[in-house]
C-alpha cells in the first residue's frame, strides 16, 4: 500500500512539474494588450513569439539573420521592430505570411524594407501562390509592394535557416491560401489562424476557407506534434491568437470542430435553415469556452460560416 501511496505521488509530482514548466511559457502573456508594449517570449532554441503586435508573430533569430512568420498589426510597427531587435541586431531575411488578415500582414511592406536579403534585396514575403490572388480581390487591394512575390504551389516548402529545418504547410483553413510553419529542429509550430485559443474558427468562405480546411489542418498539426512525458509541453504551437499550447490542446480544438461540424451537417439533412439551426444551439457545449462576444469567431458568425460552407458542397 505504501509503494502505492508512493508512486501516485511521485506520478502527481511530475505532472505538475511537467505543468509548471509548460505554464512558466506563458507566463505574463494575458497581461499584454493590443496596442501595449509588445511581449517577447522564448519558446525553444532560437525561436521566440511576440505578443502584443496584433496577431502573434513568430520569430527565428541566429547566425544567419531572421526570420519573420506574419508582421502584426500596422499601428504597432515601431514597437514590433523594436522587440526584434532585442532579440538580435542581424539583418531580417525573410517573411512568412500565414494568412490574409491585416493583423497578420499589416506590415509587410515595412518589415521587408527593414532588412535585406543576402544579394541586397528587401527581404523576402513568402506565401502560397493563393494569398497573392486573394490580396489583390480584397476590397481595398494590397499594393504590390507589400504582397509576397515568393510563392509556392505545391502542398509545403522548405528551407533551411539558423540551423533548423524549416517547413511550411498549406492548409484551406481560415482562407484557401493560409499555411502554418513548422521549425523542426526547435520543435516549434506556428499555427497561425488554423489554430486559435481565443474564439471559434472563423471560415472565410468569400477567400476559399473551409471547415474541411481546418480539419485538416489541425491533423497534420497533430501528426507534426509530439508530447512530452505525461501529455504536457513536447512541441510547441503557437496559435494566430492565444496563449501557448501543446498537442492536447490543438486536439481540444480539433475535436470541437469536428463535432459541431456533425451536428450541422446532420441538422442540413433533416432540412433545417440556418435560423432553426443557430435557434437548436447546437454549439452550446463549447460556448463558453470558444464564443466571441459578437463579430468573427462568435456562435453565429462560426455556425452561419460552416452551414454555408456545408451547403455549398464542400465537406
Amino acid at each position: 500500500m505504501k509503494t502505492l501511496t508512493a508512486i501516485v505521488l511521485a506520478l502527481v509530482g511530475a505532472r505538475l512539474f511537467a505543468q509548471e514548466q509548460f505554464i512558466d511559457v506563458n507566463r505574463g502573456i494575458k497581461e499584454v494588450g493590443a496596442n501595449g508594449p509588445v511581449k517577447t517570449v522564448h519558446i525553444s532554441g532560437g525561436v521566440y513569439a511576440l505578443i502584443g503586435g496584433g496577431a502573434n508573430i513568430v520569430v527565428s533569430v541566429g547566425d544567419e539573420g531572421v526570420l519573420v512568420v506574419d508582421t502584426g498589426a500596422a499601428a504597432q510597427f515601431e514597437n514590433i521592430l523594436a522587440a526584434i531587435r532585442t532579440l538580435s541586431k542581424k539583418e531580417i531575411r525573410w517573411i512568412v505570411n500565414t494568412t490574409l488578415d491585416a493583423d497578420h500582414i499589416g506590415n509587410n511592406e515595412k518589415m521587408s524594407n527593414s532588412g535585406k536579403t543576402v544579394n541586397g534585396n528587401p527581404a523576402a514575403i513568402i506565401s502560397h501562390e493563393k494569398l497573392p490572388f486573394r490580396m489583390v480581390k480584397l476590397p481595398v487591394p494590397v499594393p504590390v509592394s507589400a504582397r509576397p512575390l515568393n510563392t509556392f504551389f505545391s502542398e509545403q516548402r522548405d528551407l533551411y535557416f539558423n540551423d533548423d529545418p524549416v517547413f511550411i504547410y498549406h492548409t484551406a483553413s481560415h482562407t484557401d491560401g493560409d499555411v502554418f510553419v513548422h521549425f523542426r529542429h526547435a520543435d516549434v509550430i506556428a499555427a497561425g489562424d488554423t489554430f486559435l485559443t481565443t474564439t471559434y474558427p472563423v471560415i472565410d468562405v468569400t477567400n476559399g476557407g473551409t471547415t474541411q480546411g481546418y480539419v485538416d489542418g489541425l491533423n497534420r498539426i497533430l501528426d507534426l506534434a509530439v508530447p512530452k512525458h505525461l501529455e504536457e509541453g513536447g512541441t510547441y504551437i503557437i496559435p494566430g491568437h492565444g496563449r501557448i499550447c501543446d498537442e492536447a490542446d490543438v486536439l481540444e480544438y480539433h475535436d470541437m470542430i469536428v463535432i459541431i461540424r456533425d451536428r450541422i451537417r446532420d441538422a442540413i439533412k433533416k432540412g433545417m435553415t440556418l435560423d432553426q439551426i443557430k435557434a437548436a444551439r447546437l454549439t452550446r457545449d463549447y460556448d463558453a469556452r470558444y464564443a466571441a462576444a459578437s463579430g468573427p469567431g462568435s456562435t453565429a458568425n462560426f455556425v452561419e460560416s460552416v452551414y454555408r460552407d456545408l451547403s455549398s458542397g464542400k465537406k
